[in-house]
């Protein structure tokens, strides 16, 4: 993984009030970003931006992680390349390989960018209710897409792409559901960078499980370095609540939900899990883009839903992770 792409020392400056802007640079002054080898490079290092407008007022201030950030756009590039390097040592992938992955998208897109890096034919298996910005961009990286259908959700993506898998010569499937070198990606970056950006002064961290991946590794990292004084919170839909004891069920948070346990979800890590609907997901995203200038993705928006409920109840700085834009939703 690549070095964060900013310095860490305590959170971010904020504006003083809701209606103020943050300060433009002096004059003269130029950002300059790195110069890198390729894209790959420039996963990781996001920044953590302080929503302000969101966090409620007398409560815990909330920052998200922007992980649309990433080159792939998405949080998933992170967990992608993990497995991949990973999948080279082992000799999994060698050149000529087909990369075949089960995804509900932004991994099938992290892992077809990579897969354009590594020079990788690159399958994705997807359920068909997934939205059609993230097939176009899938095809844009050069990637062949599999649907599978809707009612069977990522379980049936997931048997489909084993099928692919052991019928393709030289074909490797991440199993990212039970790889621990996606959690241990976030191990490695995601949760130190949160550590060296907020100077480890974070009372809650929250995250959306999918697969679980982020939650799992960020949350080793934040309970290795600071115990019990950080709260650690999940997140899942409503209407496939199967980490509440509910039954599985389709549901419009893509990202989130995969209907099943993830095998490499820690759940000893998490304190509390939040349920949160469809409806005030898509509401937190609208303010997000209107009040914030962040144009997120429906499970940023449950994140997101669900860090004000904490903060209502939790002092001091929250975070959670915003994994993808909002721009690949707008159809």
């Amino acid at each position: 993984m690549s070095s964060p792409r900013g310095a860490g020392g305590g959170p971010p400056s904020p504006p003083d009030a809701p209606g103020e802007s943050s300060p433009a640079p002096p004059a003269g002054e130029v950002r300059v970003g790195p110069v890198v080898p390729d894209a790959l490079a420039l996963i990781g290092g996001t920044p953590l931006v302080r929503l302000a407008r969101i966090s409620p007022e007398g409560g815990g201030v909330i920052y998200g992680k922007l992980e649309s950030m990433n080159p792939g756009g998405s949080v998933k590039d992170r967990a992608a390349l993990g497995m991949v390097l990973c999948a080279e040592r082992d000799g999994a992938l060698r050149p000529g390989s087909t990369i075949v992955e089960a995804t509900s998208g932004n991994t099938g897109i992290s892992l077809a960018m990579i897969a354009a890096v590594r020079g990788y034919r690159c399958v994705v298996v997807m359920p068909e209710d997934m939205s059609v910005e993230r097939r176009h961009i899938l095809r844009a990286y050069g990637a062949e897409i599999v649907l599978t259908p809707e009612g069977q959700g990522m379980a049936g993506a997931v048997a489909r792409a084993i099928e692919i898998c052991e019928a393709t010569p030289g074909a490797w499937t991440s199993r990212q559901f039970h790889n621990p070198a996606n959690p241990g990606a976030h191990a490695r970056a995601t949760g130190l960078e949160i550590l060296a950006q907020t100077g480890g002064d974070i009372a809650a961290f929250v995250a959306g499980v999918g697969t679980g991946g982020t939650l799992t590794g960020c949350g080793r990292v934040l309970r290795d370095r600071l115990g019990r004084a950080v709260r650690i919170c999940a997140v899942e839909p409503t209407k496939s609540a199967v980490l509440s004891g509910r039954g599985p069920g389709p549901h419009g948070i893509q990202g989130l939900g995969a209907g099943f346990v993830p095998a490499i979800l820690e759940r000893s890590l998490i304190d509390e899990i939040l349920t949160v609907t469809e409806a005030s997901a898509t509401r937190m995203v609208r303010r997000l883009a209107r009040e914030e200038g962040l144009l997120v993705g429906p499970s940023s928006g449950a994140s997101v839903h669900a860090a004000v409920e904490i903060a209502r109840k939790v002092q001091g700085t929250i975070v959670t992770v915003l994994p993808d834009s909002g721009e690949r939703y707008l159809l």
